[in-house]
Parts: C-alpha cells; sequence; structure tokens
C-alpha cells in the first residue's frame, strides 16, 4: 500500500487508522469524458475487497448495453469478491433534457428513495450513483436533502456521484472531487461514439 503524508493532520481526535477507514463522498464532475468510468474502476477495487456495490444509473437507458455492467455482474456473480447490484432509474434521457420529461423526474426520485432505503440499512459498502448530478441540478431532487442524507447515513458506506454540472453543496459535502476536463474528443471531429470506447 503506498505510503504518502498527508500534508495536513487534523485535530480530529482520530487515529490514523480511524481516519484512514472514515468513509467518503466522492463526486466525478465536469464535461470531459471518463466520470463513470473512474467510478467503475472504484467499484472494481471494492469488488477485489469483497464488498457488497449497488449501481444506480439515473440517466442511462433500462435498454443500454453498458458493458460495465455486463462486467461487473459476471464477477459480482463468481463468488470470488463482492456482491453487486444494478438499478436502472431512467428511460433514456440524458445531459440534453427532453420535453417529456414527467416520467423521468418520477424515475428519479422513485432511485433516489431506494438509495435512501438502502443507506438506512447499510445494504451496500459502495453506492455508485451514476449520472446523479443531473437530476440534482434540474431541481428534480433537492440538493440540500441529499447532502443531509450523506451526510448523516451510518456505517462505512462509500457513495460515489457522477455526471455534470454537480451542485455546488455536494461538492462542499464531498471528501474527494475529480473535475473531468475536455482537452480534445473524437466527436469535435464529427465521430459518434464507439463500440469498446463508449459501451
Amino acid at each position: 500500500m503506498p505510503q504518502g503524508q498527508p500534508s495536513v493532520v487534523p485535530d480530529d481526535g482520530l487515529t490514523t487508522r480511524q481516519r484512514r477507514n472514515r468513509p467518503l463522498v466522492v463526486v466525478h464532475t465536469g464535461i470531459g469524458k471518463g466520470k463513470s468510468t473512474a467510478a467503475f474502476g472504484l467499484a472494481l477495487r471494492a469488488w477485489n475487497q469483497g464488498w457488497p456495490i449497488g449501481v444506480f444509473q439515473f440517466v442511462k437507458s433500462a435498454k443500454w448495453k453498458v458493458g460495465e455492467e455486463n462486467a461487473l455482474r459476471v464477477l459480482g456473480a463468481s463468488g470470488e469478491g463482492g456482491s453487486v447490484a444494478w438499478h436502472k432509474m431512467g428511460e433514456g434521457w440524458s445531459w440534453v433534457q427532453r420535453d417529456a420529461q414527467m416520467d423521468n423526474e418520477e424515475k428519479a426520485r422513485e432511485g433516489w428513495e431506494q438509495v435512501k432505503r438502502d443507506l438506512a440499512a447499510e445494504t451496500y459498502k459502495l453506492y455508485v450513483l451514476d449520472e446523479f448530478a443531473y437530476p440534482l441540478h434540474w431541481g428534480w431532487i433537492d440538493t440540500d436533502e441529499v447532502v443531509e442524507v450523506l451526510r448523516g447515513r451510518p456505517g462505512t458506506q462509500h457513495v460515489v456521484v457522477t455526471g455534470r454540472n454537480a451542485p455546488e453543496k455536494l461538492v462542499d459535502l464531498a471528501d474527494l472531487v475529480t473535475d473531468m476536463s475536455k482537452v480534445k474528443h473524437p466527436m469535435d471531429a464529427g465521430q459518434k461514439g464507439q463500440r469498446g470506447i463508449e459501451w
């Protein structure tokens, strides 16, 4: 394990071990590619540690065949690492809002209610709330409530939130925030997404 030294040691009364094992809120935001990919990379590490993992996809269509889903489901069923549960909350809406969004708002709220139930029950050790920043940004789900629930979650549950335009209050709460910036992307040159790269 890396043995780096922190630049600051807070006066919080915790031992080094207690501070190291403190549950984290992680946010991957920004306009660049790789936010969900990074979160699924964390899920792979969690699976290797034997942690139960809950993935909640708030944007991607239930019909989409996402490569990470298949890989993590196979790993979860292998009996070698942690379990993996995959929940799809969207019907295909994306970061480009559509006019007929009422069903999507309702599904997003239902998804958040399920996350709250699972956090209260300590169902998973790692939660991947994929594209969850969008319904927060659009006002479909109350950011203040999310911050309160995440701050008060019991046990040692880690939560990763992905998506553009993560609200400032969520960023302020988070322990780790990465802003993915775009330097260059094939779509800028007219190339659509491709198998094995985007899905």
